[in-house]
């Protein structure tokens, strides 16, 4: 009886990676392929309504658009401005809408009827931030003007106006736990608190970096600024006192927000991604790829919806799946199904296994018939090469160890040749893959060297190649230089940490020996 046939298998080729699954990556993998749209500039805010249903309003280029989060579509768009919008905010009610721009006027917007309800003239620098206070009778603004400006919705007039911060001033946030805090950032490097019964600031925090986006949680003891690619956190009950100083991204960060119900912290960065920390320990729980440079992140009061804003003026919105409840039919087929599994065998019945017939990829189908080259054409398709080069690798492995490579490579036509150097030239410098590859090079310029010269294609193949690996010659010498640098410098270490401890050692004198002994 024949043996039975084994299917190829890469598993050996890829490097195991062992991924710890968590409860927060389960949580942030539920939310749903991103709808992706494209703004008319740069998405420099994104705000959602405290009210249900939670639209969000997105400021972009000369308009605030609104969202809605159940069609994912525009709801309403307001665009009475002439230059560059920023910070539309809603109010907690949701019935008013407050944006800034580089006209340097507040506009506040009846969100219903899209109608302008107040003009707030008074800053003489473009406005990047626009809040409401929690009594949502004032409203706060920063500007390019390095002032902080406090207005009155009733009477329409500014109530006051801070001039301490000497940079532009970028982002800022009211307490949700007091009427009268304001928190404040400034590209001067400084976050600064201001209590609006008073007419100078309470406290200053030096970050360190421009700021570009605050924090704070709802009940005011602890806020949070980023700027750089820095992260840090202050303790307001005491004095400002630093807390943590979070740097996990590689460029500067653009905007916080909290989400699951204030138990965990998002930040946006110019590195293209969005990283999750836990606040009880301030670690990394989770991170999100996106396609573009993040400017702003927003997630819904229930945690629903993401929303990503980016440079490029690309809007990324991600809902929540919702779990689909099985109908009668599903019911009673898994029921049919299910009959005869749960059955257990007696002592005295013949039990008769049923074996599934095994499905085999292409490339095994030719290698069970020994038709190695059309298993090697199989595996060399752009459906298996491109996507899993180490299949195709293994393949080759395996028309080695038959001794059938030379006659798998042998009598192709130059575009079939061209292929296979196009191949290796895109995988050569990954480290598995190396050996099995140099000696599918060699042997193919034994069989074609003849054709060197004569064939364009395979000509300019070659010479690619030939630059492949020089490339990763040159970084193999780069390596090794380094390597060697670094054996010097530990060594030197190693001498220091050895002569020190040797200097530390007690040395006894004939004398003390002599009296140890007669002790």
């Amino acid at each position: 009886m024949a043996a039975p046939f084994k299917k190829t298998s890469a598993r050996h080729l890829q490097p195991r990676v062992d991924v710890k699954v968590t409860p927060d990556t389960l949580y942030w993998k539920n939310l749903d392929v991103p709808v992706t749209k494209k703004e008319y500039g740069a998405i420099t805010d994104i705000d959602f309504c405290p009210t249900a249903p939670h639209y969000f309003a997105v400021t972009n280029s000369t308009r605030v658009q609104v969202y809605s989060p159940t069609s994912l579509q525009i709801h309403k768009t307001i665009s009475r401005f002439k230059e560059v919008a920023y910070s539309g905010s809603f109010r907690s009610d949701g019935k008013l809408l407050v944006a800034g721009g580089d006209e340097g006027s507040v506009r506040l917007f009846d969100v219903d009827s899209k109608s302008l309800l107040r003009l707030f003239k008074g800053h003489s620098g473009a406005i990047h931030v626009t809040k409401f206070l929690t009594d949502k009778t004032r409203i706060f603004s920063g500007s390019d003007d390095n002032s902080v400006s406090v207005w009155d919705i009733p009477s329409e007039s500014q109530l006051l106006s801070y001039r301490e911060h000497q940079d532009y001033v970028r982002c800022g946030i009211a307490s949700a736990s007091s009427t009268d805090l304001i928190l404040t950032g400034s590209y001067d490097h400084t976050v600064k608190l201001f209590d609006t019964r008073i007419n100078d600031s309470v406290m200053t925090f030096q970050h360190g970096h421009p700021v570009e986006s605050v924090l704070m949680f709802p009940n005011g003891g602890i806020c949070l600024s980023a700027g750089g690619n820095y992260i840090k956190v202050w303790d307001l009950l005491q004095g400002g006192r630093l807390l943590s100083t979070l740097c996990h991204h590689h460029k500067t960060v653009t905007s916080l927000a909290f989400c699951n119900n204030f138990t965990r912290i998002l930040s946006g960065s110019v590195d293209r991604h969005i990283k999750i920390f836990d606040i009880s320990t301030y670690k990394v729980v989770h991170t999100l790829d996106l396609p573009g440079t993040v400017l702003s992140a927003a997630v819904s009061p229930d945690d629903d919806i993401l929303v990503v804003g980016m440079a490029e003026g690309l809007l990324s919105i991600q809902k929540r799946k919702t779990p689909k409840e099985p109908t009668s039919k599903n019911k009673q087929t898994s029921r049919y199904n299910a009959t005869g599994k749960t059955y257990q065998p007696q002592k005295t019945d013949f039990i008769v296994h049923h074996k599934r017939k095994e499905q085999l990829e292409r490339y095994d189908k030719y290698f069970k018939k020994f038709e190695f080259t059309k298993a090697l054409d199989a595996a060399m398709k752009k459906g298996v090469s491109m996507p899993s080069p180490e299949v195709t690798v293994r393949v080759l492995q395996e028309l080695m160890k038959k001794g059938a490579i030379k006659a798998a490579l042998a009598c192709r036509s130059d575009l079939s040749v061209g292929y296979i150097i196009q191949f290796i030239k895109r995988n050569i410098s990954k480290p598995s893959f190396q050996p099995v590859l140099l000696d599918v090079a060699d042997l193919l310029l034994d069989l074609y060297a003849e054709q060197v010269g004569q064939s364009p294609v395979m000509d300019c193949q070659l010479t690619e190649l030939r630059e492949t690996v020089e490339q990763e010659v040159n970084y193999m010498t780069e390596l090794s230089e380094v390597m060697g640098m670094l054996d010097t410098v530990f060594a030197s270490a190693a001498m220091k940490t050895s002569t020190t401890s040797s200097e530390t050692v007690p040395v006894m004198t004939p004398s003390a020996v002599a009296q140890a002994a007669d002790i």
